[in-house]
């Protein structure tokens, strides 16, 4: 079982000390079928007057810290040692109601499902409606592999990554004009176009487990990560990513899922002091493989 450890270092400096609001942190990775936190440790200097954690009300893990003195600088340091398995990346068969496309979600599920299903944004001349369906086969049904699959890939190999300086996440409109964008933007479009075609998809914050420069030539590596999950009736929630075309859990670790990427911000507050004193923000994210010695020490 492949054993990976996470460490991931935030630094805000500023030239004068200044004091800090409420800090949220979403960090810790998120335990399932196919991903086990060992241990987990968070550090954060000055150190924090208070430090709680919560679940959000998508069951992520949340640390929320407030301070009571000045400094001119804001340090938070997350560790994780985490066992992966990968899932398996489709396990519909053609006996499956989901196996075709277009299918129908359970009366009791879609309730559930629904603020999944709903597009968040505005698409008013039906572009991002009409570049969904460009990936459904002329005469239905179309198997739903192969929308998805397609979906991801064409954003893999159509679109050119583009790394922004700006706060937040493009419109999803903006990401297709463009043909560029961010692997937040690439998973906000991914989902909206999804949602178009009534196929339920919701937004996932984590890790590449493989750095820009390893063997698969992924792009991400040495920074947080996005990409989307899909809700298929009998396979349940499965993980795309287009901004590297992984199709299941491969070399991704899961930390946050959410609605829209506004609500999966890694790490996010405010400080108290003039505008001008922030200076920047350095972040170093290292993920790597521990050996058997480590792994047999952590156990």
């Amino acid at each position: 079982m492949p054993l990976l450890k996470i460490h991931h270092k935030t630094v805000y400096r500023y030239t004068r000390p200044v004091a800090f609001g409420e800090h949220c942190i979403m960090l810790r990775p998120r335990d399932g079928h196919d991903l086990r936190v060992l241990r987990s440790e968070l550090v954060i200097d000055p150190q924090p007057m208070a430090l709680r954690w919560i679940h959000d009300v998508f069951g992520n893990s949340v640390a929320i810290a407030t301070f009571d003195e000045r400094a001119d600088a804001l340090t938070f340091v997350a560790t994780a040692t985490v066992e992966h398995n990968p899932t398996d990346p489709f396990a519909l068969t053609p006996d499956d109601a989901a196996y075709f496309y277009p299918f129908l979600y359970d009366d009791e599920e879609f309730p559930d499902l629904q603020q999944f299903i709903t597009p968040q944004y505005g698409d008013p001349n039906g572009e991002l409606s009409a570049w969904a369906r460009r990936f459904l086969d002329v005469e239905p049904p179309t198997p739903t592999f192969k929308i998805l699959s397609g979906m991801t890939h064409g954003i893999r190999e159509g679109f050119r990554y583009r790394r922004r300086h700006e706060h937040g996440t493009q419109h999803p409109l903006d990401t297709l004009q463009t043909r560029s964008g961010t692997c937040r933007d690439y998973a906000l479009l991914m989902i909206e176009a999804l949602r178009r075609l009534g196929i339920a998809a919701r937004f996932v914050s984590g890790y590449l487990a493989m750095p820009s420069s390893g063997a698969h030539g992924y792009v991400g590596g040495g920074s947080t990560h996005a990409w989307v999950q899909v809700y298929l009736p009998n396979a349940g929630w499965i993980e795309f990513d287009p901004t590297n075309g992984i199709v299941g859990s491969h070399d991704l670790i899961r930390v946050a899922v959410a609605r829209d990427p506004r609500q999966a911000i890694p790490l996010h507050g405010v400080y108290l002091g003039p505008a001008d004193a922030f200076l920047r923000m350095d972040v170093d994210i290292n993920v790597v493989t521990l050996g058997e010695d480590a792994a047999r020490e952590t156990a």
